[in-house]
């Protein structure tokens, strides 16, 4: 993918996407205009310069499919992948796909991802390369009241903006509860240089990072995550702070199926589920010993 690829492949992104769930579930995933998508490629190139890849009609020069893909410390991240809606069923995303697994094989690194578990297609072709689920997450919507949410009858712990000295500690605390590592990932949301990125974090007693979660609010994508926390009240202050920001919008957030405290709350908050994901992995995959909250931009498995 080039730069001079990036409207086409925004206009991609936004009709594959859209397409889909339309037809399927009766409602879009992006509003607005198609060029709002270019989000993905800005912020992916930014991210890992020349790791976005396209599937090209030779007759026509049309891109018919793109993919994205992040090396890490521990492990390759499979981002958004996008196929023309002529071109379902052509193999286009086998062939996407075939490349990262080549990439991730040459680094010797297990390759992760997000699927959506409405997607049969999408998941029998994950599942037919290798790749095994270990996470079930509930997408759960929101629109957070202009007041605010209501105060938690429990008092939670404190949360505060993050600092670029959290660094080390961010790193720390997601290698402790899933075993990876993408420090790449963290420099980006706390530089924040094109102000598009709230982080949060909480502390223990000792200085320690208990727990970190990022926001984006863009017309593209109004979305809470990817965020790492040792315990479950950890996770919820953290999220009161997220939704916080969102004070009469509309925030898609993903929790664990397992954490039911952590769901109830969000339930009582007035949320409700949308769509359910999973984490995918081909290759080594540690247990998870805390709470994760993926997004999709930046794919975070």
């Amino acid at each position: 993918m080039l730069r001079k690829d990036f409207d086409e492949v925004a206009e991609l992104i936004f009709l594959s996407t859209n397409s889909w769930y339309q037809e399927r579930l009766g409602r879009k995933v992006f509003e607005g205009d198609p060029a709002d998508c270019r989000l993905f490629c800005e912020v992916y190139e930014d991210l890992d310069p020349e790791c976005g890849i396209v599937v090209e009609n030779v007759s026509t020069d049309m891109i018919v499919g793109s993919c994205f893909y992040h090396p890490r410390e521990t492990h390759v991240s499979l981002g958004i992948m996008n196929v023309h809606p002529n071109y379902f069923g052509k193999g286009i995303a086998a062939r996407l796909l075939k490349f990262i697994i080549e990439e991730a094989d040459v680094r010797q690194l297990p390759l992760r991802l997000i699927s959506s578990a409405l997607n049969l297609d999408s998941y029998s072709l994950y599942n037919r390369f290798g790749f095994t689920p270990c996470e079930i997450y509930q997408d759960l919507i929101i629109t957070v009241p202009r007041e605010g949410l209501t105060s938690p009858g429990e008092s939670l712990p404190e949360v505060r903006k993050a600092e670029p000295s959290d660094l080390v500690g961010m790193g720390r605390v997601e290698f402790e509860v899933s075993g990876i590592s993408r420090e790449r990932d963290y420099c980006y949301f706390l530089e924040n240089e094109h102000e598009r990125w709230t982080t949060f974090v909480v502390e223990s007693a000792e200085g320690e990072i208990e727990g970190f979660l990022v926001s984006i609010d863009e017309p593209a994508t109004r979305m809470i995550g990817p965020g790492v926390s040792k315990k479950a009240d950890v996770a919820e202050a953290l999220l009161r702070a997220q939704l916080d920001t969102f004070r009469g919008k509309t925030v898609v957030f993903l929790l664990p199926a397992k954490e039911r405290e952590l769901v109830d709350v969000a339930y009582g908050l007035g949320a409700r589920n949308c769509e359910m994901h999973f984490t995918q992995v081909r290759g080594a995959a540690q247990p998870v010993s805390g709470v994760i909250m993926p997004t999709f931009l930046p794919e975070s498995a």
